[in-house]
């Protein structure tokens, strides 16, 4: 990886405190999401993996309002997934991935999910993620998410995608290629 590819993924000293700052405030705010955990030990894990930093800073520059939903004992792990409302707004209007953007002929959405959450050092929920998600409170009530696909489905032209509608979570199946303006996709982070 070039240096100039390195320094792109830091973020300044102000950056950080800034990103730390929104962080903690929306932990403190929602506690429910991940009961047991103490900020200043998220924060010890955060400030000791710059890349982390800037992978969550992207989560919130695109609207994901990223928070801690999970500890995994194991490794020591937390994670983070995109907790907005709504599907967040700086990721919407995507196909799901790079076959199927480039598989459109014309129209074509600017970028994809899959290649957006790669860039951003993230991964796309899963089916069972996103469930786990809405368990924590009610998320994509307008809006839908893609989430990860698997490859069987996708290698036949399709994508999974995820919402909540009359307080019911919902799978459902669209060509890959398609986009709309009320679909985006979350991502989750362990750190």
């Amino acid at each position: 990886m070039s240096t100039k590819a390195v320094s792109k993924k830091k973020l300044s000293p102000e950056q950080r405190e800034e990103l730390l700052i929104t962080l903690k405030t929306r932990f403190e705010k929602n506690m429910k999401r991940h009961k047991g955990v103490e900020w200043a030990k998220v924060q010890a894990k955060l400030e000791a993996d710059s890349e982390a930093l800037w992978s969550l800073n992207e989560m919130e520059r695109t609207g994901g309002e990223p928070d801690v939903v999970g500890h995994d004992q194991e490794t020591g792990e937390y994670v983070f997934y995109d907790c907005s409302a709504e599907s967040p707004k700086g990721r919407r209007s995507v196909c799901y991935d790079r076959e199927a953007l480039e598989a459109r002929k014309e129209h074509k959405p600017k970028d994809s999910a899959i290649d957006m959450a790669t860039s951003m050092g993230i991964e796309l929920l899963t089916e069972e993620q996103y469930r786990k998600l809405q368990k924590l409170g009610n998320f994509d009530t307008k809006t839908s998410s893609w989430v990860k696909t698997p490859s069987d489905i996708r290698e036949l032209g399709g994508a999974l995608f995820c919402d909540r509608r009359y307080d019911k979570v919902f799978l459902y199946h669209n060509g890959a290629e398609s986009y709309y303006g009320a679909r985006g996709f979350r991502g989750s982070l362990k750190v």
